[in-house]
């Protein structure tokens, strides 16, 4: 799969988004995709996604430390600084821009999309923003980065991306398994009965990102059929333009399910990528998804 940029004429438009999207960090540095990083807090200490505190460093305080961290969304003043720095380097270069696009995490499960927005409105009119919302989250947000910025590169306009982007919305799917109940209990989101239930059971919840919406789609008692599982849903999604498969701490098991997703996608286009610290601190370690975008005689 060829990252590099089509043409050594710098683009007019930007791409822009947040570390939700889990974007490798080769991919969006060789499409020129600007990652603004989410905060993650371990008590009084305060930390930029993957500036400061590494996916490593991050796995290992969520694993063994006392303290559960919690996420928070850039400022709004980071996002207007970063869309007039891009502007202002872009005027420098002899280049001006047309504008940027920013493709954020889904509203409806995030306060990102909203902070980017009013960010955008914040740097008018040095700069014309338009702020997408993905109804999505980790690299299901970074394949309509990708596309925003291969549209960019090949010299389209800035209304011309957002339109293909914001088509590109509804095929735009996760599903994935979490390995344990036990992170996303102690962050809230499930309650203890549901939990020591679960544990009981050793269940491994299936869930799907649609539409902006975190939905269920049952439980399995074993990683085995948590995997199998996985990978029938993905298969149920095929045909894909794009699809990486993106894991918390779990290298082999991603690298199977790549592996056996190859029967719907050539397995040299499926990247594998890690889970941050926004998801992770939810999902925890073991956890792995499927994020796509499907094929348009597939889109419903």
């Amino acid at each position: 799969m060829k990252h590099a940029l089509p043409t050594q004429q710098p683009p007019r438009v930007r791409v822009v988004t947040d570390s939700v999207s889990d974007m490798p960090v080769d991919l969006a540095t060789s499409l020129g995709i600007t990652v603004i990083p989410c905060n993650v807090q371990f008590g009084q200490e305060v930390f930029l996604d993957g500036i400061n505190l590494s996916r490593e460093e991050f796995y290992a305080r969520l694993v063994s430390g006392p303290i559960l961290p919690t996420t928070s969304a850039p400022a709004v003043g980071i996002f207007e600084h970063t869309y007039r720095r891009l502007a202002a380097e872009a005027e420098a270069a002899g280049a001006p821009l047309e504008g940027i696009v920013t493709i954020h995490a889904a509203a409806n499960l995030s306060a990102i999309y909203n902070a980017a927005r009013l960010g955008a409105e914040a740097a008018a009119p040095a700069v014309r923003v338009v702020a997408i919302d993905s109804q999505q989250v980790s690299m299901s947000i970074g394949w309509l980065c990708v596309v925003a910025a291969r549209l960019a590169a090949a010299g389209h306009s800035l209304d011309e991306i957002v339109a293909q982007v914001q088509a590109l919305v509804p095929r735009a799917r996760l599903v994935a398994f979490l390995d344990t109940l036990q992170f996303v209990q102690r962050s809230g989101r499930i309650g203890k009965a549901q939990f020591l239930l679960g544990m009981l059971l050793s269940i491994k919840p299936l869930l799907e990102v649609r539409g902006g919406e975190l939905l269920p789609l049952g439980t399995v008692r074993t990683r085995s059929r948590a995997i199998e599982r996985l990978v029938e849903l993905g298969a149920s999604l095929a045909p894909y333009e794009e699809v990486a498969v993106m894991h918390a701490r779990a290298p082999e098991v991603a690298q199977q399910v790549a592996d056996m997703l190859a029967a719907w996608h050539p397995r040299e286009r499926i990247v594998i990528g890690e889970i941050g610290v926004v998801l992770g601190t939810h999902a925890g370690p073991g956890a792995v998804g499927i994020g796509g975008l499907q094929a348009a005689r597939r889109e419903k």
